[in-house]
């Protein structure tokens, strides 16, 4: 398998402008920029070459060349990060065997994680794989928690029975979830074979994709299955920054295996 991880992050965040390049640091002093962070644990997974970050921004791109990552500029323009993606592929001119879309916000991301979606492939029939982790109870807290306060947090999955996503929403779902049947947080990260990649930014945005602003969903509206992969929860658990409040919860859990990359 020849993957690429691109990761596509962009200056005008409406929940938190300027989010790349925020600084974080972790519990052992290490000040990064968060993209640096999730970079790193992408080059843990498959190694600098088989890395790079695609953004519409020169202040993220000059960061990222300082730290030493390979860069594509693309489009302002483009809608969300899975077109960024496939723009970013086109103008490498690579024919990467998977293409692996890892969100910049997701400095917790494990590299295991990522080779795990990565395996999934060994499925011909699967065309695009993303990962999820069951919720503890503090995990389901934090996402309660962040909906009462009118916060758009972390993403909930359902699965059907076999093992494919039946939808994907920013609310809480399902309705009732408890130790038996608990939360599934999806995590930033989705791999697509070459052609499905190519096909998603072919297609036009749906309603849902419009009203959940979730871009996964122009995949299910179009009727393409969506492998899921279940991974461990890490003992501390498991967040994005996608508001300035989710700074204090990454910080103290950023993993010493991105320190040393």
């Amino acid at each position: 398998m020849q993957p690429l991880v691109i990761i596509p992050a962009r200056f005008a965040s409406v929940r938190f402008p300027g989010k790349p390049l925020f600084r974080l640091t972790s519990s052992e002093g290490i000040s990064r920029p968060l993209v640096e962070w999730t970079w790193r644990a992408a080059v843990a997974a498959v190694g600098s070459p088989a890395t790079c970050i695609a953004t519409d921004d020169e202040r993220i791109a000059d960061a990222a060349r300082a730290f030493g990552a390979r860069v594509v500029l693309t489009d302002r323009d483009l809608r969300n990060g899975t077109e960024r993606c496939a723009a970013a592929v086109a103008a490498l001119g690579q024919t990467p065997s998977v293409v692996v879309n890892l969100q910049g916000d997701s400095p917790l991301i494990p590299p295991q994680f990522i080779t795990a979606v990565l395996a999934a492939f060994g499925q011909p029939a699967v065309q695009v794989a993303t990962p999820f982790v069951e919720c503890d109870a503090a995990m389901m807290a934090l996402i309660h928690a962040d909906h009462a306060a009118g916060r758009v947090g972390g993403t909930c999955v359902v699965a059907r029975d076999d093992g494919t996503a039946a939808y994907f929403s920013k609310y809480p779902i399902p309705h009732g979830a408890s130790a038996e049947c608990p939360l599934k947080l999806h995590l930033g990260l989705y791999a697509f074979r070459p052609a499905a990649l190519a096909a998603y930014a072919a297609l036009p945005p749906g309603a849902l994709e419009h009203a959940e602003g979730l871009e996964q969903l122009r995949f299910l509206e179009a009727g393409w299955p969506i492998q899921l992969v279940k991974v461990p929860r890490p003992r501390d658990g498991m967040w994005e920054i996608n508001n300035p409040e989710d700074v204090a919860i990454v910080e103290p859990r950023l993993p010493l295996s991105h320190i040393a990359v």
